[in-house]
């Protein structure tokens, strides 16, 4: 794919969409594809669509909340949505915290962040420990992580205090929300 196929891609579904962004999210599926090889960040088969798969559907959660600017993202492992966000709050100016357990995740999100000088904080540790770690987010984000109840019990304590959840869950969501 071309540049300008990429940019039209992401502007398909965030107009406002800057060049820079573009090219950090391209530079991110290149980024991401060279640590897979080494650490699991996704399933093998996903990584010929990883920009339709992930990168974008990723987008798509921001154009949901653009003006909000304290974001949580939980389980952040290879960086969807929590990586995206982070490139595409530079635009905006707020920023993201993600809470990742896995230490080889955890460096490779770090890395991600630094790289991409994207308004961000990795988080090593385990979800139930950050409650007092981590003041209320506008938004919280978490995408293949558990079970809607589970991520209702999860985010509970920051829930019950303002914040708002986008949970990005697929194929058969009614049966999912009917196990919530």
């Amino acid at each position: 794919m071309t540049k300008d196929k990429y940019f039209d891609s992401l502007k398909q579904i965030y107009p406002s969409v800057s060049r820079e962004t573009a090219d950090d999210l391209i530079g991110f599926e290149t980024l991401f594809k060279k640590w897979s090889k080494a650490i699991n960040l996704a399933s093998p088969n996903t990584l010929e669509t990883l920009w339709e798969r992930h990168i974008l559907d990723s987008v798509q959660v921001f154009k949901l909340a653009p003006q909000a600017k304290q974001w949580l993202d939980l389980g952040s492992g290879g960086g969807f949505p929590g990586i995206v966000l982070a490139v595409m709050l530079k635009q905006t100016g707020g920023t993201i915290r993600l809470v990742e357990s896995n230490g080889k995740k955890s460096a490779f999100l770090r890395n991600a962040l630094a790289q991409f000088q994207a308004p961000g904080q990795v988080v090593n540790a385990r979800i139930e420990s950050c409650y007092d770690l981590i003041q209320v987010p506008e938004i919280i984000t978490a995408r293949a992580l558990a079970s809607l109840d589970k991520l209702f019990e999860l985010t509970e304590p920051w829930m019950t205090n303002g914040a708002k959840a986008l949970f990005q869950k697929g194929g058969t969501i009614s049966v999912k929300w009917m196990k919530a």
